[in-house]
């Protein structure tokens, strides 16, 4: 079984990475200096401590059904690029405890189950092999921050 891991687009943040503290602030995002293992939800890398990155409320499910959600994540202002995994599980999921999230073609949950990030990869199949799941949500399942997309490939 195939899949891919997708990241939160970079072009969605980058006009918020040249607004003042000030400005931001009205918006309800923080300018902070990252701690070791901030998860950037661009790149899917976690920081090494002192890059700059914003904290701010993000919409992860806009769809029109009963899920609609939103939550805080961080980005890191210095991503470069979408991070985009096929078949392979980056670390920044694989050393968590996650709550993955099916959903079906109307954006409502059919399933779901919270586990190991080591054990996600060999859990895809049982999402996967349903078909009605169109996409999986992945999230930090101790705070319950938005984390990636999984699609299958």
């Amino acid at each position: 079984m195939s899949f891919r891991v997708t990241g939160l687009s970079l072009d969605h943040f980058r006009p918020l990475f040249a607004l003042d503290d000030a400005t931001l602030a009205s918006r309800g995002i923080q300018r902070l200096r990252a701690e070791p293992g901030w998860p950037d939800r661009i790149g899917l890398q976690d920081a090494r401590g002192g890059e700059s990155y914003l904290l701010l409320p993000f919409e992860h499910q806009p769809e029109h059904s009963p899920y609609r959600s939103a939550g805080p994540i961080f980005v890191d202002e210095h991503a470069s690029e979408t991070a985009i995994y096929v078949d392979e599980i980056p670390d920044q999921l694989r050393n968590r405890l996650l709550s993955v999230r099916a959903y079906d073609e109307k954006h409502e949950i059919v399933d779901a189950e919270v586990l190991e990030g080591v054990t996600l990869v060999a859990t895809l199949p049982r999402f996967f092999d349903k078909p009605e799941v169109a996409y999986l949500h992945v999230h930090n399942a101790r705070r319950g921050c938005y984390a990636a997309r999984i699609d299958r490939l």
